[in-house]
């Protein structure tokens, strides 16, 4: 029997766990320093003690970016195999994070594949579930029900959950007197506001949140404190549905930090750019440094199709300035269930994004493969090239199909190709052009 109930509690009593020790080595960190935020809550090692086949990974401003990738099946898209293909691609791809948003069919089987299978952190949204599980109409269940689905997917292996515990019966009120543009368009939060409308009882999440703190410290939980009132729209952007919510989700990390429970605070949504780096910086005072896990932020809403690169600028921003986890974003965002290409379209840009920001705040090694790209480039020595691309295969794809004439330039510029010539011309070698 382990020491220790969670990573939390193992890093206050000073206890190095194995889990520690391999995210240190990935973060180039000495295990002190990061034994030290992970005691103070400003890293989260999310680490279900059931999930035996994990690879982790930890989460903060000060780590690398971490990518999360959302799939699951749903009413329209039936076919699990389909999704598991998507998972193993994501992996694959570097994915850190699977998070399954399934809501419809028998949902325990995959949850337990993928905690049995995969060595990405999952995450679940339980109230999803909640409808599935019992099958039964919203307005029928109890607290109870949504708890006792909170333990199962703790018993499972789950790795984190989101959490909807920031809104309350005063959110009612908030949201039909501040006449929002677009509402709540966090699926989760709109079944807890649409709970509390119909049954006239408070946000269970909320009321029974020690309860909650106690599944997840015995079975090693972090939470991810959903933000059920983030920006569906630039126009809702820093509202005062969203701040206040943020508000409260800092008293409830505070609560999760006192019963050594993980925290990860969750945010925007649909921002302007302008907006996004004071939102980050308001985030870390009001949550005390806890993990910020952005979606997007988009910075705009008109790119149906494209919402993977709106998604991109937003995260890039977001990150620099101390987002420490961005949920990818797809091509299919706003349309449809994301197919095993949009996946990759998605993941590439959240990588994009997050290298982009790690390099910006000067994460120790993050600019060592872009400094090897140079190399390569520098000495048109294609086959480096490939090994240090974030997609190798479709860079090489896209140099093949267009070959030039000679080896040593590409389809582009030919023989006027300006490191050729600066090769030749450095080496006292004769330049031919024509």
């Amino acid at each position: 029997m382990r020491e220790y109930a969670t990573q939390m509690e193992a890093a206050r009593k000073g206890i190095v766990t194995e889990e520690l020790k391999i995210v240190a080595k990935k973060e180039q960190m000495e295990i002190p320093e990061l034994q030290a935020l992970v005691a103070s809550g400003k890293v989260a090692i999310c680490a279900n003690k059931n999930h035996k086949c994990l690879d982790p990974e930890g989460v903060g401003s000060m780590l690398k970016t971490k990518i999360n990738v959302n799939l699951g099946v749903s009413r329209d898209c039936t076919d699990y195999d389909s999704e598991m293909e998507k998972v193993m691609e994501a992996v694959h791809m570097g994915a850190h994070a699977i998070m399954d948003l399934s809501s419809h069919g028998d949902t325990i089987p995959f949850r337990r594949k993928l905690t049995s299978e995969c060595p990405a952190m999952i995450g679940t949204v339980p109230v999803y579930d909640s409808v599935i599980h019992y099958q039964r109409d919203l307005n029928t269940l109890t607290a109870k029900d949504f708890l006792d689905v909170v333990r199962l997917h703790a018993q499972d292996g789950v790795d984190f959950v989101t959490l909807h515990c920031g809104i309350t019966r005063k959110t009612i009120d908030q949201i039909k007197n501040h006449k929002r543009k677009m509402n709540i368009v966090s699926r989760g939060g709109s079944l807890v506001f649409a709970w509390m409308s119909m049954t006239g009882e408070e946000n269970p999440f909320y009321e029974y949140y020690d309860e909650i703190l106690d599944i997840c410290r015995e079975y090693d939980v972090t939470i991810s404190l959903g933000d059920a009132c983030r920006p569906g729209c630039l126009a809702d952007a820093s509202d005062v549905c969203q701040i206040e919510e943020l508000v409260r989700l800092g008293e409830l990390t505070k609560r999760a930090w006192e019963k050594d429970v993980q925290v990860m605070v969750e945010g925007p949504g649909h921002m302007p750019m302008d907006q996004i780096a004071a939102n980050m910086k308001i985030q870390q005072t009001i949550c005390h440094g806890a993990p910020f896990y952005v979606l997007g932020p988009l910075v705009t809403d008109i790119a149906p199709g494209y919402d993977h690169i709106t998604s991109a600028i937003g995260g890039a921003i977001a990150a620099a300035n101390g987002a420490a986890f961005l949920c990818y974003v797809t091509p299919a965002e706003h349309l449809a269930l994301p197919n095993v290409e949009d996946v990759k379209q998605g993941i590439i840009a959240s990588k994009i994004a997050a290298h982009a920001a790690d390099i910006a705040k000067g994460v120790k090694g993050a600019r060592d493969i872009d400094d090897k790209m140079a190399d390569a480039r520098r000495v048109l020595d294609w086959e480096a090239q490939w090994e240090c691309a974030i997609d190798p295969e479709t860079a090489k794809a896209i140099h093949d199909s267009r070959k030039p004439e000679f080896d040593d330039t590409c389809s582009m510029c030919g023989k006027f190709c300006a490191v050729r010539s600066m090769n030749k011309a450095l080496a006292g070698e004769k330049i031919d052009i024509l």
